[in-house]
């Protein structure tokens, strides 16, 4: 099949059926620029429960009589991947142009022509880009025709609890900047930031996640007020000063529009998708000459473990005046 470039329909039955379990996991690989800083979960089809059992016991002195009653206390959240799908109808020989075109098939792999997989393949992992852009802001709505409709994402769902009232001041989980950010005051808004954090929280390795302006305007502003220490000298600025190394700013493309930074673990951002079932499917069908339809299934969403104020700090951005 490597040395054709016309390939039937049986052909690329055969690799969507053969590398099914490669193709479905494509489009989770694409959005590794955002997966690198959150916690995949894979092998959750619909909803699976997460959180922390909090214990309020302790040791004391010995007494032989000790007892006490001990307050369990969870935080229950539920992590619930939506089953979504895909109809896609493709030209084949353009699709074969457009790898031929862009050297898809050189390099590593060594091979020199595309195949049928390969085809399969580019459609597969453009479909994380949609993914991507959905991880923030995404907002659940069954009848919709996009992946922003497929699942809520993590802003969304901070709004949600923000209204409930789960995410405020009170809660300690949460605080609102009072001015714009600028290349001025971006590394004060940064160290208002981390001085508001609990100290559990901030005694842990956290990310800053904020979109790519507040990351220049902080280094910016590490420029401006250290300019004369060599070591502040070029942009490279990937932790909050003062926070021992601990507090990593991690600028986000998809965070570019949203009105969030959150603080917290990676472990506390949970990505869930399945890729462990037999539910997921890849299939190659032909309604009309000389286009193909390309036919998936998969489930995606995402949480917080936790919105306990020593595990997440959301931080809502001042409004523009």
């Amino acid at each position: 099949m490597a040395g054709r470039l016309n390939f039937t329909l049986e052909d690329y039955q055969t690799a969507a059926i053969k590398w099914r379990k490669d193709l479905l996991m494509l489009p989770i690989i694409g959005i590794q620029d955002t997966l690198q800083y959150m916690t995949g979960r894979p092998g959750i089809r619909y909803k699976e429960n997460v959180g922390t059992i909090n214990a309020d016991a302790q040791f004391a002195p010995y007494k032989s009589n000790r007892r006490a009653d001990v307050n369990l206390t969870l935080d229950h959240r539920t992590l619930e991947t939506y089953f979504g799908n895909v109809v896609l109808d493709f030209e084949p020989n353009t699709a074969i142009s457009t790898l031929l075109g862009t050297g898809a098939t050189k390099g590593d792999g060594q091979m020199t022509t595309p195949t049928a997989l390969h085809v399969l393949a580019l459609i597969a992992k453009g479909l994380s880009s949609h993914l991507n852009d959905a991880i923030w802001n995404g907002v659940r709505n069954a009848n919709g025709d996009t992946t922003q409709d497929l699942f809520d994402g993590f802003d969304t769902i901070t709004e949600a609890e923000i209204a409930a009232e789960t995410i405020s001041v009170a809660n300690k989980n949460y605080m609102k900047l009072t001015e714009e950010i600028t290349a001025a005051n971006a590394l004060d808004v940064a160290k208002e930031i981390l001085y508001s954090l609990d100290p559990r929280l901030r005694a842990q390795d956290l990310n800053l996640y904020c979109s790519q302006d507040f990351a220049d305007k902080y280094n910016e502003a590490m420029l401006l007020t250290h300019g004369g220490i060599n070591f502040y000298n070029q942009f490279n600025q990937n932790c909050v000063e003062g926070s021992n190394g601990r507090l990593h700013i991690v600028p986000l493309y998809n965070k570019t529009d949203s009105k969030f930074f959150h603080v917290t673990p990676k472990s506390n951002m949970l990505v869930g998708y399945d890729q462990m079932g037999d539910i997921e499917s890849v299939m190659v069908k032909e309604y009309a000459p000389f286009v193909l339809t390309y036919i998936a299934t998969m489930f995606f969403g995402v949480q917080f473990e936790s919105i306990d104020y020593r595990t997440l700090k959301v931080i809502e951005l001042a409004d523009a005046a």
